[in-house]
């Protein structure tokens, strides 16, 4: 158990708040534009991942203000921004943008045809059509991706192995977080596995942070012994507030990435997010070399991480077997 080390990487990277002004621009060095869903603040999940990326292009040999500059776009939890954003930083001609997430992507993807756009954390990038392939992109955006469907149902395993006797889950989840065929799929998945464990799934949209409060107010008529957070940029903006909201109701949850557990949420199981943003910073240097999108294959995930929470746990009145622990990459106490 690396719990000293994660607790020291998490703390440098919530420290590292992007500054929302862009440097004062050179016409010598390359301007990137970024562009995210979230706020830019410390209650902000996906902070932790941008704040992987600046580091990254310094092991590389960009320095900020020196010999690379950045113009940040934050929507705010506002989808409908990212269209708004995405244009602005296409008619300030940058070199090329980095988004957070496949809304942003698609929002940079519209907007420009021509710019790269190198992506952090894409669910599915075929199925929402921002690739041809993960093989060969064949246009503008190429990065990462945090293959969204396909783990949907081992969270529900997992989150079966530690409460006992669970019946019935809730899924909190955002309708529009990604694209139609990919939001099939991790409704597809995670029916098949309940009806394999004999679960009752509920399902509880929400689709913005104002219908938050809305949605577990729902929940908890519910009486589930379980949540599932789905795969959302919008509901990992808000994870420090959900997992508020969820151990206010008495609820173990189940989340997608470890931001989660650092919040006080009980567990997650998913790709590290920050390890995604690093990778992505090699194709940007990749491109601004000379490379091209098309002809840089979106990178998979081959790591995934469990991470728990012992001290929610404690409160929930829940006891972590021995063999589960032994598995579990991160434990908090």
């Amino acid at each position: 158990m690396r719990r000293r080390e994660f607790i020291t990487l998490l703390g440098g990277a919530m420290g590292m708040i992007w500054p929302l002004a862009a440097y004062a621009q050179s016409p010598k060095i390359p301007k990137i534009g970024v562009l995210s869903g979230g706020r830019g603040d410390r209650t902000d999940a996906s902070l932790t991942t941008l704040d992987a990326f600046i580091p990254a292009l310094r092991e590389l040999g960009y320095i900020e203000g020196q010999n690379i500059a950045f113009d940040r776009k934050f929507a705010d939890g506002d989808a409908n921004r990212l269209s708004v954003l995405a244009q602005e930083l296409v008619e300030r001609r940058v070199d090329a943008i980095v988004v957070l997430a496949t809304p942003a992507a698609r929002a940079a993807r519209i907007a420009t045809s021509a710019i790269p756009i190198v992506a952090i954390g894409m669910a599915d990038p075929v199925d929402d059509e921002l690739v041809s392939s993960l093989a060969r992109p064949g246009g503008n955006v190429t990065g990462t991706t945090f293959l969204g469907p396909e783990l949907v149902s081992k969270r529900l395993q997992l989150l079966k192995e530690i409460v006992p006797n669970l019946s019935r889950v809730v899924v909190l989840w955002h309708p529009q977080a990604y694209g139609e065929r990919t939001m099939a799929g991790m409704l597809k998945e995670i029916d098949s596995a309940a009806e394999s464990m004999g679960i009752k799934l509920r399902l509880v949209p929400a689709a913005s942070p104002s219908d938050l409060d809305g949605a577990f107010a729902t929940i908890a008529r519910e009486r589930a012994g379980g949540l599932i957070v789905f795969p959302s940029p919008m509901l990992f903006s808000q994870y420090a507030r959900i997992a508020t909201l969820a151990a206010n109701n008495h609820l173990p949850a189940m989340y997608a990435a470890r931001e989660a557990v650092a919040f006080g949420g009980l567990v997650s199981y998913g790709v590290n997010l920050p390890d995604l943003s690093r990778a992505t910073a090699v194709y940007l240097d990749k491109i601004l070399k000379g490379a091209k999108p098309s002809e840089l294959p979106v990178q998979q995930p081959t790591k995934f991480e469990l991470v728990i929470n012992l001290k929610a746990a404690k409160a929930l009145g829940l006891t972590i077997s021995r063999d589960f622990l032994l598995i579990a990459d991160e434990v908090i106490e």
